[in-house]
């Protein structure tokens, strides 16, 4: 652990005699946030779903939304959310 501490030492100083040098600040990484997309929640999913009777029409429409949705939550890294969406939909699928 020591030696850790002190190679870690041992480069701030590198770096920071380097800054000097060059009269460089360091400064904070500034980054927009971007457009955080409003996840369904699984309660709002299990009433759409889990209704007394659903058309052909609406139960197909119903899977395309959830697909969409599935595959939204994938791609910002939420695979629980992302799994539930598909069982949901493989559910949807089997009482056709």
């Amino acid at each position: 652990m020591e030696r850790a501490i002190r190679e870690t030492e041992r480069r701030r100083s590198i770096q920071m005699a380097y800054n000097q040098e060059h009269h460089i600040t360091p400064k904070t990484i500034v980054k927009d946030i971007h457009e955080i997309i409003e996840l369904t929640k699984k309660e709002d999913v299990e009433e759409q779903t889990h209704k007394k009777k659903l058309s052909a029409k609406e139960k197909n429409a119903l899977i395309e939304k959830l697909t969409a949705q599935m595959k939204e939550a994938a791609k910002i890294l939420e695979f629980e959310h992302a799994a539930f969406l598909r069982d949901e939909i493989k559910r949807l699928k089997g009482e056709k």
